[in-house]
């Protein structure tokens, strides 16, 4: 009997052994007013689409490494969202009242609905920017604190909700008021039009003071945290950038192998290569193997060596990329090496856009002063084919001089891939030879443009 009883638990144990651990999500919903295909949730090296029927519907098993806060999003629309494994979530809202409309039901809905209606309230709550910052400091901490007594007392009041949760969740309160205080000089400044507003000496708390940041776990658990942790971090690492980032070195990156949170750490490696990884720069090689090198993001990695793929035939001195045929606006059509002999400095812009327009005033000026000099100004517009005459009406009416183009396919112009441009405006300075001297110039209302031009020139 004995030896029967200790087989039997020995079957039970092997039962329990084997049997699956739940790592997984099931969230469906329905989305109505929406024409949107697909819903996006995203969390630590997680991400997953959701594809949206013809009827609004979408179902789909989420396998998740840990539970957690993740972001729920539809185009330009997005939620802070609670998984934990084993929950089944379905979700209901309307895309033109997003936050408002959106609840949760099913195992896992208790926090989901709680982090819903915070997200609703303290948008409500902050929704006039102008009036909010502007309020001075007493009135703007009470403010503060009544957001968060409000949601504190809602979290009390939750029931059968995850432990893990409503402990993290405390903790994101304090860290999203910290936030809001972080931000408050820089935007009361601006909104009541007083440079260089500084706050009262007691306006921070002293845990505020002396944050460092080095949690991963609260990284990945607010927004606020991470926010503040990137804003900090970048702002450590702009001081020893210096002025001129086409200057920049390996060697003034440094601060990045002390940066203790991976996720942060990529996301800076990631928003930092965007530029930093430009033929402007003469360090860009070193610049890019070492921002890889430093990565942990295989994704990081990738979007790295797509720009350094991009931008490494339009360092100094390789043949400048060709426009073929771009029409005049004086008549007829003119291309690049019409130009041979001459230095040329292309300005990309367009109508509709507000910067590009705002350098006009200094570019005429830069216009006038290398007048006399080998060197064209070409304009050279990527205004879409339907707007060609408000482009027309734009170089009479603000009377644009120099040479004034129109590309042949707006931003999918050949000249305009070559250069990689995918923002604007952009200015180009090729040598009389049709070699690159700069794919990424100064602006006209940079000093260092005529630094350049004279340099080139030899003026």
């Amino acid at each position: 009997m004995k030896k029967l009883m200790i087989v039997f638990w020995a079957l039970t144990i092997m039962a329990c052994e084997q049997e699956p651990k739940i790592d997984y999500v099931v969230l469906s919903g329905t989305v109505t007013n929406s024409k949107a295909k697909l819903a996006t949730v995203k969390g630590n090296d997680f991400k997953a689409d959701l594809t949206i029927d013809e009827k609004g519907m979408f179902s789909d098993t989420l396998k998740i490494s840990e539970n957690g806060f993740f972001t729920f999003s539809i185009g330009r629309e997005y939620t802070p969202m609670y998984l934990r494994s084993g929950s089944d979530i379905n979700l209901k809202l309307d895309a033109t009242k997003f936050d408002e409309s959106l609840t949760y039901t099913g195992n896992g809905a208790v926090e989901n609905n709680y982090l819903a209606q915070k997200t609703f309230d303290n948008s409500k709550k902050t929704a006039n920017p102008v009036e909010f910052y502007a309020n001075e400091e007493t009135a703007f901490k009470k403010t503060l604190a009544n957001i968060q007594a409000t949601n504190e007392a809602r979290l009390e009041q939750m029931t059968d909700v995850d432990a893990v949760f409503l402990s993290t969740e405390k903790q994101n309160l304090v860290y999203d008021h910290y936030a809001m205080l972080k931000n408050y000089a820089q935007r009361h400044g601006y909104y009541t039009k007083q440079e260089n507003y500084k706050v009262s000496e007691n306006f921070f708390p002293e845990d505020l003071k002396t944050m460092t940041f080095d949690n991963a776990k609260a990284y990945t658990s607010s927004e606020s945290y991470k926010n503040m942790a990137f804003g900090q971090t970048l702002d450590n690492i702009f001081k020893s950038l210096g002025d001129d980032i086409n200057k920049v070195t390996v060697n003034d990156l440094d601060q990045l192998n002390t940066i203790k949170i991976e996720p942060l750490k990529n996301d800076v490696i990631d928003y930092l290569g965007s530029f930093l990884v430009s033929p402007a720069n003469e360090n860009m090689v070193s610049i890019y193997e070492f921002l890889k090198d430093t990565s942990t993001s295989e994704k990081t990695k990738k979007d790295l060596t797509q720009t350094f793929e991009k931008n490494k035939n339009l360092v100094k001195g390789m043949p400048s990329p060709q426009f073929v045929n771009y029409e005049n606006h004086k008549g007829g059509d003119m291309s690049l090496t019409d130009l041979k002999g001459k230095y040329v400095y292309v300005d990309v812009w367009a109508t509709w856009c507000g910067p590009c327009i705002r350098e006009i005033p200094s570019l005429k000026k830069v216009e006038q002063q290398f007048h006399n000099e080998n060197i064209a100004f070409v304009s050279t517009s990527i205004d879409k084919s339907s707007d060609h005459e408000k482009w027309i009406a734009m170089v009479n009416d603000k009377n644009l001089g120099g040479i004034q183009l129109i590309a042949d396919n707006d931003w999918n112009s050949k000249f305009v891939k070559d250069y990689a441009i995918q923002g604007i405006p952009r200015f180009i300075l090729i040598d009389p030879n049709g070699n690159i001297v700069n794919a990424d110039a100064p602006r006209p209302s940079d000093p260092k443009l005529v630094s350049l031009l004279e340099e080139e020139l030899k003026m």
